[in-house]
């Protein structure tokens, strides 16, 4: 743990290095983290109260292009408004290095300057706009006397804004800035000005300045989708030379600016809603999707050859050029990265997009009256909606929980009992405070009935840093009426605990076998009443068949598997193609897919094309949905009346798609 003295010394460095020292005084009392929250029952915004709206918070410029695309580009191609939230100015050395070129001296401001001509480049093109369509830029008053720039283009009906609130990435030391405000107490940061900035002056940010800033943001905007980076990476360990010139932070799978974004964000939206309820307010309706950022060099690659273009043209005027015309003295774009650099990049970010909690979509059921109800988590709460007509469904209701991961696991009981597991930032508090996430259960009292009071289920890891790096919960039931539940851990393996008949609950216990498996979880039972579970590997996808390891090699899976029946379902590394087990099953696409196993048709197979449309597979029938596109992973529901796709669109809100 870093010494008083030695934060004092790191502090005064970075006062010396940057452009305006904002003073440092003796901090006040640490503010209490707002703490977990599982009590039912609070207000939520009404929908139609609501509109959609997309906020990003990235760490530096490009994060949001290089891993939460194609996701963002698809809501804002659909005519989605996007706010984008950058934290540091992105001026690491101060070099916008030139491919063949001389090394020009280091100028931080110019390159932060260069970074944000890159953006503005790249969300002009999104737009449909040529690239150097000029924007209208200013500055915008903070909380604590703090500003920010912020950038505004629109082209018709669709905007997009970007704000840059400038926090130094480094120090003169080499000092990571962003992780050491996550945890010091003591420590003051003050902004870097960027050249041509309409903000003149820096300010200073301490912890809880930053995460009051972030959370005021949210209030400003009210988003209805958040997109953030991942909180939790990979345990991942690399020589000294790999990780220093793959830039991840010691032990992890990620830069440590990316996860101290993530945690300042998560912060802030759990404060948003604490002080909106505490206000008087409803809880803000919104949903959340964290996206993993250096893991994806680590694992195979998942963007099938079209998405993969059509994600790296956001990136090309992003870098921009030197010989290019654009207006801004400083430069413009982030010349590494433009050209066919983002497909030649040995690190192949660009290759791959994963979600940190894979299925974080909603949980559809019939209820006893033969209404359709769905389960999810909006405003970091689980909550109800129930369908009072086809495609028409009522305000949610809050089951409390949070604040809670996006994805929820479910099972049902062998009595009809819904249960809902939920991973819960049991704490997320800096200055070196506990940061914990447990596993969480909602249990009906009878069918279709109210439910019982939350019951943590702990955390198959004893250590509160290695119980971060926990999985979403996936569940089943099996025909002994026992129910199972699976985790990732740390270790990247399998960890299980099950429900007896009677309600008690085993111990946790790891799946045996070795080698690391992705999250994504896929589950199911087969006719004989087995249970399978499937795990896309490093080098290819893990079986287990009632908790031992199924004997066979299986095929190499990109990202998460789906399973039905005891089948496996699975894309190809770099492919669109689903295979099964008779060979491509018919549902080409992108991203996560869902099996369920119908008496007629056989498997129902539920996905997303390259084109964005939701596509549902039923027999030798492939059909498509056009209109609303999702936010979240669409799910499916089979019942008397054939199959049902339940999705949560970027307004926060259920639809639902029957076809006919």
């Amino acid at each position: 743990m870093t010494s008083a003295p030695r934060r004092r010394t790191l502090l005064a460095a970075a006062l010396a290095v940057l452009p305006v020292a904002a003073g440092c005084s003796v901090p006040e009392p640490r503010r209490t983290a707002p703490t977990a929250d599982p009590a039912p029952g609070r207000p939520i915004a009404s929908a139609r109260a609501r509109r959609a709206l997309l906020m990003q918070f990235s760490a530096h410029p490009d994060d949001d292009l290089y891993f939460m695309n194609p996701d963002s580009r698809r809501l804002l191609d659909a005519g989605v408004p996007l706010v984008s939230v950058y934290v540091t100015a992105g001026e690491h050395t101060g070099r916008n290095r030139i491919a063949g070129m001389p090394e020009t001296p280091p100028d931080r401001a110019a390159y932060s300057s260069a970074r944000h001509q890159g953006l503005r480049q790249s969300y002009a093109a999104a737009l449909g706009l040529p690239l150097f369509t000029p924007w209208r830029r200013e500055a915008l008053a903070l909380p604590g006397g703090r500003k920010a720039e912020v950038d505004v283009l629109a082209h018709g009906a669709r905007r997009v804004e970007l704000v840059f609130l400038d926090l130094p990435m480094h120090t003169a030391r080499r000092y990571m800035a962003l992780p050491a405000l996550w945890h010091d107490r003591a420590l003051e940061l003050p902004t870097h000005r960027s050249a041509g900035s309409p903000v003149t002056r820096s300010a200073g940010y301490d912890y809880d300045g930053l995460v009051a800033v972030l959370a005021w943001l949210l209030g400003r905007y009210r988003p209805t989708v958040v997109h953030t980076l991942d909180p939790d990476p990979d345990v991942q360990h690399s020589d000294d030379a790999t990780r220093g010139r793959d830039s991840e932070q010691p032990g992890y799978s990620d830069h440590g600016d990316h996860t101290a974004t993530a945690c300042f964000t998560w912060a802030a939206l759990i404060r948003w809603v604490t002080e909106a309820v505490e206000g008087g307010g409803p809880v803000p309706a919104f949903t959340v999707t964290a996206f993993r950022g250096y893991y994806n060099r680590h694992w195979p690659k998942n963007l099938p050859p079209r998405t993969l273009r059509e994600k790296a043209a956001r990136l090309v005027p992003y870098g921009g050029d030197p010989s290019w015309a654009c207006g801004n003295p400083s430069g413009c774009g982030d010349y590494g990265v433009g050209g066919d650099r983002p497909l030649t990049n040995r690190k192949g970010w660009v290759r791959s997009t994963h979600h940190r909690w894979p299925g974080a979509g909603p949980v559809p059921l019939t209820g006893p009256d033969g209404r359709l109800t769905a389960y999810g988590v909006l405003g970091l709460r689980a909550v109800r909606w129930r369908e009072s007509a086809p495609g028409v469904w009522e305000e949610p209701e809050d089951l409390g929980g949070g604040p809670l991961a996006p994805a929820l696991g479910s099972a049902v009981t062998a009595d009809g009992r819904l249960l809902l597991f939920g991973v819960r930032f049991a704490a997320l508090d800096g200055h070196g405070g506990p940061n914990r996430r447990e596993l969480v259960l909602l249990e009906q009292r009878s069918p279709g009935g109210p439910f019982l009071a939350w019951r943590g289920l702990g955390n198959p890891e004893r250590e509160d840093d290695r119980g971060r790096r926990v999985g979403a919960p996936v569940a089943v039931l099996a025909p002994d009426g026992r129910v199972h539940l699976f985790v990732r851990n740390a270790d990247r393996e399998v960890a299980t605990r099950v429900r007896a008949a009677d309600g008690g609950w085993g111990p946790w216990r790891v799946l045996p076998g070795k080698g690391p498996v992705q999250d994504g979880l896929a589950v199911s039972v087969d006719g004989p009443g087995r249970v399978h579970v499937y795990a896309a590997g490093a080098e290819a996808v893990r079986h287990w068949v009632d908790g031992a390891a199924a004997p066979g090699r299986l095929p190499l899976s990109g990202s998460a598997v789906a399973s039905a029946g005891g089948a496996l379902y699975y894309r190809p590394p770099a492919s669109a193609a689903l295979l099964g087990p008779e060979g491509d099953a018919g549902l080409d696409g992108f991203g996560e897919v869902v099996a369920a196993r119908a008496a007629g048709p056989g498997t129902v197979l539920l996905g997303t094309g390259e084109d964005g449309r939701v596509r549902l597979r039923t027999g030798d029938r492939l059909r498509s949905r056009t209109g609303t596109p999702s936010a979240a992973v669409p799910a499916l529901h089979l019942d008397g009346r054939g199959a049902t796709v339940v999705a949560l669109g970027p307004d926060a809100q259920p639809w639902s798609w029957r076809p006919s």
